[in-house]
């Protein structure tokens, strides 16, 4: 620093010929990540709706193809399209397409064996020219295998070799660079979402058929119907109408539903609740089963959903139903207890 008249220190004047910018002022300031997950999800579904827009009538040939093979569709990609092409095998699989994923890799070192005549092939590849999926390509056009490519280029190698083409729309990725595979691969997922249920529609895969794939977790406990899990034969609290109501009580109590059945034969011809009970506290003990019982119950079908069943219990507040068939013969009971033990919401 220089000093003043009076020995003073003084601050150096700035520079007025070479002014320093501020950092901030030399480059725009950072993106918050909520403004990049809005633009890259604005992005992408921009390019769905453009697929969708641009997809044409090819796509019901391809659905009528894979409709008339008696194996599998075997479905293929290298990276980012690998992981995709697996994704999609494994929904055909789970809705009534049988599927197999190969990885290109390794179907050049053997696992060309897994691909049949009766087969047909899915190979996904964005630019259409993946090196590593020509050894399938040579392998479909060598056997007259059934070939499909889902790929951007018409005019690639993957492109001019298949059977039928699917075309992704011409749309960017994106990534800031626009290089990672982003909205390529959401195009193609969906796109094999799309093909999964239009040939779902067109078998009649029906809720039935999906829980049979479908057997555990969630998905399994939303589609068990009452029938599954119901109490029947000795389980069951059934009494007759002549039974005194001290037996009543003894035969509710011993199965431990807070409900009875009371039967002519195999029919249902009422029921007694807890709610019944009270509402009979007077001389209860001198009367009969059938002077209690509520003679038109709310009864279910064994071959409804759980989850439906359970519907039922929560909008009456009951904690039970009883399944009969057609005929009102009775077949079992589902407690609202069995429909938590599953899983069932």
């Amino acid at each position: 620093m220089d000093r003043d008249g009076e020995g003073r220190y003084q601050q150096p004047m700035p520079d007025t010929e070479s002014p320093v910018m501020p950092v901030s002022a030399s480059k725009p300031g950072p993106v918050s990540a909520l403004d990049t997950a809005r633009a890259v999800l604005t992005s992408e579904s921009r390019a769905l709706a453009q697929l969708a827009e641009e997809l044409t009538q090819e796509f019901d040939a391809v659905v009528a193809a894979l409709l008339q093979v008696p194996g599998r569709v075997i479905v293929s990609g290298m990276g980012k399209s690998g992981h995709v092409a697996a994704k999609i095998a494994a929904t055909f699989a789970s809705t009534g397409t049988p599927a197999q994923f190969v990885h290109p890799g390794e179907a050049s070192h053997g696992d060309l064996g897994m691909i049949t005549r009766n087969d047909a092939c899915i190979l996904i590849s964005n630019s259409g020219e993946t090196k590593e999926l020509a050894d399938i390509i040579a392998h479909t056009r060598r056997f007259d295998i059934p070939l499909v490519a889902i790929t951007k280029k018409p005019g690639s190698t993957l492109a001019q070799q298949s059977d039928h083409l699917l075309l992704l729309a011409d749309a960017p990725e994106a990534c800031s660079i626009g290089m990672a595979p982003t909205t390529s691969t959401t195009m193609t997922m969906a796109l094999g979402d799309a093909l999964a249920v239009a040939l779902m529609e067109s078998r009649g895969f029906d809720q039935t058929d999906f829980h049979t794939f479908h057997p555990g977790g969630t998905l399994g406990a939303q589609l068990l119907t009452v029938r599954a899990v119901m109490h029947t034969g000795t389980a069951l609290p059934v009494v007759a109408p002549a039974t005194g109501m001290g037996d009543t009580l003894l035969e509710m109590s011993a199965k431990g539903f807070g409900v009875v059945a009371v039967t002519e034969g195999d029919s249902l011809s009422g029921i007694i609740t807890d709610g019944d009970l009270r509402r009979n506290l007077k001389g209860l003990l001198d009367r009969q089963a059938g002077d209690v019982a509520n003679p038109k119950p709310r009864t279910i079908s064994a071959d409804i959903l759980l989850v439906d069943a359970l519907g039922i219990m929560n909008d009456n507040r009951i904690s039970a139903l009883f399944a009969v068939d057609e005929e009102g013969r009775l077949e079992g009971l589902v407690h609202i207890h069995d429909a938590l033990r599953v899983g069932v919401k």
